[in-house]
């Protein structure tokens, strides 16, 4: 038997994944791999040394421009997009850079899925269709200070107060919590665990920035202070009680990210390459 000729290795895409692809996906995936290149690329390094992401609002209309937010979605404007297609968009996203992958993350399958998933349908109708074009950004409060990976312990809560509710507590490390028009934000209620649409222009509702990361540098993360926010009593979720409502939207999100990471990965390996091929040892490049 002859040995199979292997094609030739190619370091944009590594697993001979654009063999699967329809020519929709790859369309998809080319109309934002041409926008991070044009648009986060050349700023990147400068966004991470400043530890900032400037023009953060004009990046979402842009975002929202080719139709990368909630666009797993369907209807009130969004793409409806098929799972392949959006986690194309995430690879791409974040062979950028991770915080503008977390930026479409939490915009469209965290905040934008939990009112599309569990809203009512004023809450669709006012908030879906101005963030699926970048207009209205969003955020999701789930973490808290002390109470990180076990969201049972959150300690934020929501009582009735006659017809209103009225939340109080804290949320920490919060992406686009200080730019956002709204937070998703989930509270302990005498019901379980409740989640509430919370326009960011509410009296009470503050979102100071967290300086100094490590990592996400561009990207806007903050803490979420709600100081006795009295909410109308159809700002509530209707469709769901308890924490399987956060959690399926976490779950909902890790699937963009799973696809973050091959970008992620895809990025570093080119880099070790270009460096591989300029630095030379004893004479002579070591790649």
């Amino acid at each position: 038997m002859s040995a199979r000729t292997l094609p030739p290795f190619n370091p944009t895409d590594p697993l001979g994944i654009d063999d699967l692809l329809a020519p929709e996906d790859l369309a998809v995936r080319d109309t934002v791999r041409s926008w991070a290149t044009d648009r986060v690329l050349p700023h990147i390094a400068d966004w991470y040394e400043r530890g900032e992401l400037p023009g953060i609002r004009d990046l979402a209309r842009e975002l929202g421009s080719i139709g990368a937010l909630g666009m797993s979605l369907t209807g009130y404007g969004c793409a409806g997009a098929s799972a392949v297609q959006y986690g194309l968009a995430c690879l791409e996203l974040e062979a950028a850079d991770s915080g503008i992958r977390s930026l479409v993350s939490v915009q469209g399958s965290l905040a934008m899925y939990a009112i599309h998933r569990y809203g009512s349908e004023e809450q669709k109708q006012r908030w879906l269709p101005p963030m699926a074009a970048g207009e209205a950004i969003g955020c999701f409060g789930l973490t808290e200070p002390d109470h990180g990976s076990d969201p049972a312990g959150m300690r934020t809560t929501a009582r009735r107060e006659g017809s209103d509710w009225v939340l109080t507590g804290r949320k920490m490390w919060i992406t686009n919590g200080s730019v956002a028009a709204v937070a998703v934000v989930w509270a302990q209620t005498d019901e379980g665990v409740r989640g509430f649409v919370v326009p960011t222009d509410a009296p009470g509702f503050s979102a100071p920035e967290i300086h100094h990361k490590w990592s996400l540098r561009a990207s806007v993360t903050s803490e979420l202070v709600l100081d006795q926010v009295r909410l109308p009593a159809d700002a509530v979720l209707p469709e769901v009680t308890g924490l399987r409502g956060p959690l399926s939207c976490l779950n909902h999100a890790r699937y963009g990210i799973v696809w973050g990471a091959l970008g992620a990965a895809r990025s570093s390996f080119h880099a070790a390459l270009d460096y591989a091929k300029t630095r030379e040892q004893f004479g002579k490049p070591i790649g």
